[in-house]
């Protein structure tokens, strides 16, 4: 049976807010440490039956960033929701979703650049 570990370093500034975001994971294509804005990490609770999440993200991560991060986790879960379950209406309802927050982005990003 093969183990395969995901490792997140974070440093935190004196209010303990993530100043910089490090990661690195045995099955990785590149060795070391790579630098990220952000991270959020989802695991199921099986005991509570309730999600716990952690999200971090550092100061120099863009509002748009943010954004375009969130509307990628929910593609990609859209994707997973499918694999998964075979549910094809509940992962077109969340591509559907997508497809309209990234108008919404930027079009708000064309009003800001006027």
């Amino acid at each position: 049976m093969k183990t395969s570990e995901i490792k997140f370093q974070v440093t935190l500034d004196e209010k303990n807010l993530p100043k910089s975001i490090e990661w690195d994971a045995t099955d990785k294509e590149s060795e070391g440490l790579e630098s990220t804005k952000t991270i959020s990490v989802n695991v199921w609770d099986n005991l509570n039956h309730s999600t716990l999440r952690i999200d971090l993200w550092t100061e120099d991560l863009s509002t748009v960033e943010m954004k375009k991060f969130y509307i990628d986790i929910l593609g990609g879960m859209a994707q997973t929701i499918l694999n998964s379950t075979g549910d094809e209406y509940m992962s077109e309802e969340m591509k559907a979703l997508c497809d309209r927050l990234v108008v919404h982005v930027n079009e708000e990003n064309a009003r800001a650049q006027k």
